[in-house]
């Protein structure tokens, strides 16, 4: 915590989860002077469909503890004009994007950053797991300590005026030494289980909760010779390499093998299927837009670095063939169940240098 100014007056991010609380509690144990903010990101109809409500009041009782003041500030009508519409814009399109990666770029690092700011704090402070460094008056992300829980790549879109201004306390512990952290302050959320999903979601199913912004189109399910095995209700229901839900039993003249998902043809609105894992496997030239470097543009083509598809996922070798906005990757390996609309994201050994969505696979 040495490497923070002790005159910084900040502001932490709290979730109501464990990683944020102990951010906290890290902060006021080191001797800054910090307060809390809980962002309400979703006006929930259904209390059983939103977990905020109760994510509120476990924040609520952290700070009590800690002995820190709170803010509350809603922001769910940025989140719905700023994520939410994007994300069903891109469902109905039949492609799969990733509305945490822009919960972070417009929410949680740019309307609570600013509104940190404006209230006089000098930085704000969340508990994701990722590293800032500073080399050459130039501010770096990289992978934390703890690389299993790594969230780089949540965090591609961010930029130096976003990263000068954030802190990461978490970046040097592992988060078996956060749970022992927040056991040892006799905290509820010590227990608590981590969210999974989409962040607004909590437990419920997503179909059925997507179901009320997206009317479902029904289309063929076809194999990779287009010869028609069923039925889909939406292709937004549906993801590269899904196994369950198709609901395509035994069929005569096929293997007795499970079956997944291929390929959407987004065109003629068929979901192709088949038993065969090489279909899913892909290592030609990627399509980017959107694309952001954290540090500095790559100006030189045919730069090797790895690419990430996934949260987790294998890092794989690559070169990146341009420097436009939109830009051009060739896979030198083979990744598996790559779709569009997810992001592409760029690493040098521990270094995330950025990231594009996937705009085109040729």
């Amino acid at each position: 915590m040495s490497i923070y100014n002790n005159n910084y007056k900040i502001i932490v991010g709290m979730s109501g989860g464990v990683d944020s609380s102990v951010t906290a509690a890290l902060l006021k144990e080191s001797g800054y002077r910090i307060d809390a903010l809980f962002m309400k990101n979703w006006e929930e109809d259904d209390i059983n469909e939103c977990t905020s409500k109760k994510d509120y009041d476990d924040a609520k009782r952290v700070c009590k503890k800690l002995g820190i003041k709170m803010h509350l500030v809603n922001f769910s009508d940025s989140y719905w004009e700023l994520v939410f519409k994007s994300f069903i814009k891109g469902l109905k399109q039949g492609i799969t994007p990733n509305p945490d990666i822009f919960c972070n770029k417009e929410i949680k690092f740019k309307q609570f950053l600013k509104y940190g700011l404006s209230l006089g704090y000098d930085k704000v402070a969340t508990g994701h797991y990722a590293k800032i460094e500073k080399i050459n008056n130039l501010y770096t992300l990289n992978k934390p300590h703890d690389k299993i829980k790594d969230q780089t790549y949540f965090l591609y879109m961010l930029n130096q005026n976003i990263l000068k201004s954030i802190l990461f306390p978490l970046s040097d512990i592992d988060k078996k030494d956060v749970k022992k952290f927040a056991k040892s302050l006799d905290i509820e959320v010590s227990r608590k289980k981590e969210s999974m999903g989409i962040c607004f979601i909590g437990k419920k199913k997503f179909t059925s909760f997507i179901r009320k912004y997206i009317k479902p189109n029904p289309g063929l399910i076809c194999d990779k010779h287009n010869i028609a095995l069923g039925n889909h209700n939406g292709l937004f229901n549906y993801t590269i390499g899904q196994r369950k839900g198709i609901k395509i039993g035994g069929k005569q003249n096929y293997q007795n093998k499970p079956w997944f998902v291929a390929e959407k043809d987004l065109k003629n609105n068929k979901l192709i299927i088949s038993q065969d894992e090489n279909d899913l496997l892909f290592n030609g030239e990627i399509i980017l837009e959107d694309v952001n470097w954290i540090s500095k543009r790559i100006n030189n083509n045919y730069t090797k670095c790895t690419v990430r598809f996934r949260h987790g996922g294998n890092l794989v070798d690559c070169k990146i063939i341009n420097s436009s906005n939109k830009q051009k990757i060739k896979l030198n390996g083979f990744e598996r169940a790559i779709s569009l609309g997810q992001s592409a994201v760029f690493y040098t050994d521990n270094q995330c240098l950025g990231g594009g969505i996937i705009k085109l696979k040729c």
